[in-house]
């Protein structure tokens, strides 16, 4: 489904953020890229739908390259849902409209066809009460779990998460967490930068593992948790698996 092949990418002309980088989702897979803060993961997703442009290498999603001028960008980006690590709902929005614009604006989708379809949503997620409220009306772990509804009504072949646990509070990151538990189980294509190594280890096929730009480890997760290969991921888990 996502194919990473020798991608790099540089800020400017002196800092490399990506090097080298290849890696490949299947579909149904679901793929947690973890490591520490600076080393290059949020950027290797958002260049899956280009929203970070890079330099060299290819990135293909079903098939289409999303590097080539000639590629609809905006199509592209309706079929790859985005969830990021602060929510980006409109403010001045009710819920059940934050679903339906980009339905009907997007995909031409009627305008009753939407309401239905993000209510539907609103319910998987277990928010269908909050349809008419705002944004600001909602916890953290609720708008959050509103961000992700609002990625699914726009019926993606894939769904890249960006950190979307971390701006939560510990107990609001369970319910969000619940939500992609269930998407992992049916089947959806996931790739998910997260720190949530009991999620990691719960639903991921694989664990990429990079640093300094670099992918570093791309193991399934039982290699990964159990014997990883490098010294610098063996550190990251002692760190992150000892509280």
């Amino acid at each position: 489904m996502i194919e990473i092949s020798h991608v790099d990418k540089w800020y400017g002309t002196t800092f490399q953020a990506l090097k080298d980088c290849t890696t490949s989702v299947a579909k149904g897979e679901v793929v947690v890229v973890c490591g520490p803060s600076g080393s290059g993961k949020s950027t290797l997703i958002k260049c899956v739908n280009v929203l970070e442009p890079f330099q060299k290498g290819t990135i293909t999603v079903d098939g289409v390259s999303v590097g080539d001028p000639r590629t609809n960008l905006p199509k592209l980006r309706a079929r790859v849902g985005m969830v990021f690590q602060h929510f980006e709902l409109f403010p001045h929005l009710r819920i059940i409209d934050n679903l339906c614009l980009a339905q009907e604006k997007v995909l031409g989708r009627p305008h009753a066809d939407a309401i239905a379809k993000a209510s539907k949503l609103l319910d998987r997620v277990g928010l269908k009460d909050h349809a008419e409220k705002y944004p600001a009306q909602l916890s953290g772990g609720q708008q959050q779990r509103v961000a992700i509804a609002r990625a699914l009504a726009m019926d993606p072949i894939a769904m890249l998460f960006d950190e979307p646990t971390s701006a939560l509070d510990p107990e609001m990151i369970s319910e969000v967490l619940d939500v992609m538990v269930d998407l992992a189980r049916d089947g959806m294509t996931m790739m998910v930068v997260t720190h949530e190594m009991g999620f990691a280890s719960k639903v991921a096929n694989r664990v990429i593992f990079m640093d300094q730009g670099e992918v570093v480890e791309d193991a399934i997760k039982t290699d990964f948790f159990d014997k990883p290969r490098s010294e610098r991921a063996q550190k990251f888990l002692s760190k992150i698996l000892s509280h």
